[in-house]
């Protein structure tokens, strides 16, 4: 076997064959197979040595999606590519005829079988059993194993000596066990009458065809070995070529009429072989040398055009030289003027950013005026019972943004005033552990109410220090604010302060979702946000945080671990040295200013809760929409609102709402554009490309209102794109009307299938395909009484609810009805337009039963089949 591999794989130079043998042990070749799949092999050609305890390997290669050939005998399993080797039931049933046909009178048979468990002993025996059976003459005496070894079989032998003088047959399951048999018959001085048939007929020195020719073996049946089939199996699979699955290999019974034969079939292939090895290692001798030859001519012809080349350079560069000698002084001069304007046109620059820099502070201060005026009139509101009965939640939405609205303002114009005007510090002597206990205070309800610990220490009663008031509170009331923010229910937040001799540290740590070392590097940019916080943020409340620190001549410092939590550290120098004395002044704490400027920053901590719907035991709505937002707010205002009218399935990423969409198959989508995990586009793009989701109208919402985005949102393609904010009246019309325009599609694809598909007016090619493909595997299997909704999904490759799902959506009936339908019109057809008898119908259209057949067509026609063909009615 492995000498045919060898002479195959020599027509494939570019093959690696790994080899290794078991030498009968299965442990041991179990540890070989594993070994082979580490290194990464492609594809995997095996032996079992016994069956069972060799299955779960070559599965588990199988599973991993390495292609296995079971070569000369079969695994208990059938996971695997493909098989190539002799049937050995065959083998052991030609043997059994052959014993029958060619010995005459009584006949006490001994059988040596080989390794107990190997599916080639059990087959070889089993055939036998069945060769033998029909010649009365022919009784087994004796079975024994002889696990394939010459030495095991001479054993079992020896100790069954005093039956062997009555034997006058012996079938060896392999030619070395035979030669055994016959070795312990002449020692025991027994004539050589025994016949011996063994199994294997190998070429070479002591194989069989040697010990037919010397009549060690009166005939041995020949056992393809199977290697050079095996090997252009395995380049059949590898090249995705096609390939025979089960390639069972044909025999023949070899003995003194055809042994001198095949010996010379074998010596003249030997020899072949030798030619084709000797022929290639010229081969490669020839190219050897010319890839040397043709090595020296490259450098050659390199050498001569690199010295043309720089020859010609040369004499470039010189020419190129003089001319560049006379540029030079007239674009120096050139450049003095155009140094010149950059002077005039920096000045106008800065003129014009500070222009910019004075409109954008003084929007930012007009948008006080609006929100102040938004704030009060809320505020008084929630005075009112009736009006918090009727609309608390939308109430506490609103006075929660106008006050993000504030925040955002105010941290704009902050950083405009210390990015870009430099602002100047008013700094006085304070209390530091007082300032935060009032910082503290001031977060401790509304940690309280979302079950935070917040805790706060000091090693000592008083640490006094030089420090804005107005200015530093703002970097704590952010860093408490991200703290609890970020913190889960029940979670724990440690604000500690202490000192050295020349600088105080401020810890604030929290038990949040942490930050990765990438988020770490980054959380002080400006402008940047955490992707896996679903919260609002602008992204400049640290960046303003550092800078506010570092005019006090401190640091601020980020460690965190993911999931583990965060803790950022302030450092302030103690004294006032870093301070002149124009920033120093005499302004005091203020515990109710505090207090007061520490709403702007709870905004985002008031969490509002769901409107819990109860549906448990409400009537289902005919249509159902899947809301994919990541804004727990939105989503939760879009849910109260629609599911007025429909069941509503949400989701808070895009992962989740494609999952949802394959799970729930809903009649229309609502996505958001910026969703953490896969976007709003490319979750369209994956829905529309799936069969199961492909008819599923989706409208995206989203805050790119440029035409460009909204043109590539389209693209992308999703029915609808609307940009926030929308009106919701706006966006429920169009909800009512794609579900609408759906409906007629429904209709025309449920009209009559069997019709021209390229005129249905639908512009989905996926549904199109889809639909004729549902109706050609119906038409195929009209006959087919056993015919089901399993067979379809088999087909198809999709779950039965999706297929349901999909179905009712573009066809508007059941799969089972459909079927049925298009029973009954064929059935119209042929009792129209053919000559059958009602009998033969009934079964060309997959009834079972004729009496049943008429039943159903007089429920849908009002008449029975055979008054339906009399009258030719339709």
């Amino acid at each position: 076997m492995l000498e045919e591999m060898k002479m195959e794989l020599s027509l494939h130079p570019g093959a690696d064959f790994i080899y290794a043998d078991a030498d009968g042990s299965s442990d041991k070749q179990v540890n070989q197979v594993e070994k082979m799949l580490d290194k990464g092999i492609d594809l995997l050609i095996i032996s079992p040595n016994e069956a069972r305890p060799l299955t779960k390997i070559v599965e588990q290669a199988y599973n991993k999606g390495v292609p296995v050939i079971v070569i000369d005998r079969k695994t208990a399993s059938s996971l695997y590519t493909a098989y190539v080797g002799a049937d050995n039931y065959q083998l052991g049933l030609m043997a059994g005829t052959y014993v029958g046909a060619s010995l005459k009178g009584n006949v006490n048979l001994l059988e040596i079988m080989g390794l107990p468990g190997s599916s080639p002993a059990i087959e070889r025996d089993r055939g036998f059993e069945d060769g033998i059976r029909r010649y009365k003459n022919i009784r087994i005496i004796s079975k024994v194993y002889g696990n394939w070894l010459k030495k095991d079989a001479e054993d079992q032998l020896v100790k069954i000596n005093n039956l062997l003088p009555g034997v006058n047959a012996v079938f060896a399951h392999n030619d070395v066990m035979g030669g055994g048999a016959r070795e312990v018959f002449d020692r025991q001085g027994l004539p050589r009458t025994t016949k011996i048939i063994g199994i294997d007929a190998l070429p070479g020195p002591g194989g069989g065809l040697q010990m037919v020719s010397e009549k060690v073996l009166d005939a041995s049946l020949l056992y393809p070995t199977g290697g050079k089939e095996a090997i252009t199996t395995a380049f059949h699979i590898l090249n995705k070529e096609s390939f025979e699955r089960e390639h069972i290999l044909q025999s023949l019974v070899i003995d003194s009429t055809n042994v001198q034969l095949m010996k010379m079939q074998w010596s003249r292939i030997s020899n072949q072989q030798k030619d084709i090895e000797k022929q290639k290692g010229l081969l490669e001798e020839q190219e050897a040398v010319y890839n040397s030859q043709q090595v020296v001519l490259n450098i050659i012809i390199i050498t001569l055009v690199l010295a043309i080349i720089l020859g010609g350079l040369a004499f470039y560069f010189l020419m190129e030289n003089r001319k560049i000698n006379k540029s030079l002084e007239v674009k120096n001069t050139e450049i003095l003027e155009q140094r010149n304007q950059l002077m005039e046109m920096s000045v106008l620059a800065e003129a014009a950013t500070e222009a910019k820099l004075n409109f954008f502070t003084n929007i930012s201060h007009e948008f006080r005026t609006p929100l102040t005026l938004m704030l009060s009139p809320i505020e008084e509101l929630f005075q009112n019972e009736k009006i918090i009965a009727i609309a608390g939640r939308q109430l506490k939405m609103v006075h929660q943004n106008i006050y993000r609205l504030l925040r955002l303002v105010n941290q704009l114009i902050d950083y405009r005033r210390v990015e870009y005007d430099k602002q100047q510090l008013l700094v006085s002597e304070n209390d530091l552990v007082e300032f935060l206990r009032d910082i503290v205070e001031s977060f401790k309800h509304h940690a309280g109410k979302l079950k935070i610990e917040l805790k706060f220490s000091h090693a000592e009663k008083e640490i006094k220090s030089w420090f804005d008031v107005n200015m530093l509170d703002k970097v704590f009331f952010n860093l408490l604010s991200n703290a609890i923010k970020f913190s889960p229910e029940k979670g724990q937040i440690r604000i500690h302060i202490r000192k050295d001799e020349s600088q105080v540290y401020i810890d604030v740590a929290d038990s949040g979702v942490g930050l990765s070392p990438d988020e770490e590097i980054k959380i002080f940019d400006q402008f940047y946000q955490v992707e896996h916080h679903k919260g609002q943020g602008s992204g400049i409340g640290l960046s303003l945080s550092k800078e506010i620190v570092q005019l006090h001549g401190g640091t601020i410092d980020v460690h965190s671990q993911k999931w583990k939590g965060t803790t950022f550290t302030v450092t302030l120098p103690l004294g006032a040295q870093q301070f002149n004395e124009q920033q120093k002044s005499n302004i005091p704490l203020s515990h109710d200013e505090i207090s007061e400027k520490s709403k702007i920053y709870q905004a985002d901590l008031e969490r509002i809760g769901n409107l819990e719907l109860n549906e448990a035991f409400g009537t289902p709505k005919e249509y159902s929409l899947l809301l994919a937002e990541d804004n727990a707010e939105l989503l939760s205002y879009l849910k109260e609102k629609l599911s007025e009218q429909y069941d509503i399935y949400t989701a808070a990423n895009g992962n989740a709402a494609l999952n949802e969409a394959f799970e729930k198959v809903p009649d229309l989508i609502i996505a958001d554009v910026m969703m953490p995990g896969i976007t709003g586009k490319l979750l369209v793009e994956k829905l529309k490309s799936d069969v199961r989701t492909s008819h599923i109208p989706v409208i995206l919402l989203t805050a790119q209102a440029s035409m460009e985005q909204q043109i590539d949102g389209l693209k992308s393609m999703a029915d609808m794109y609307i940009i926030k904010p929308f009106n919701f009246a706006y966006l429920l019309a169009n909800v009512q009307n794609l579900i609408r325009n759906r409906l007629k599609l429904k209709e025309h694809f449920s009209s009559d299938i069997s019709g021209d598909m390229d005129k249905l007016p639908y512009s989905k090619n996926l549904d199109k395909k889809f639909v004729n493909d549902f109706s050609g595997i119906v038409e195929q299997n009209l006959s087919n009484e056993h015919f089901n909704v399993d067979d379809i999904c088999k087909i198809i490759g999709i779950s039965r609810v999706q297929l349901y799902r999909k179905v009712k959506a573009l066809m508007g009936c059941s799969i089972t009805d459909y079927i049925l339908n298009r029973r009954l019109k064929k059935a119209k057809h042929l009792l129209i337009n053919e000559n059958y008898t009602i009998a033969e119908i009934t079964y060309m259209i997959g009834f079972s039963n004729p009496n049943y057949f008429a039943t159903v067509f007089k429920a849908k026609y009002d008449c029975t089949p055979s008054e339906f063909k009399k009258n030719k009615f339709h």
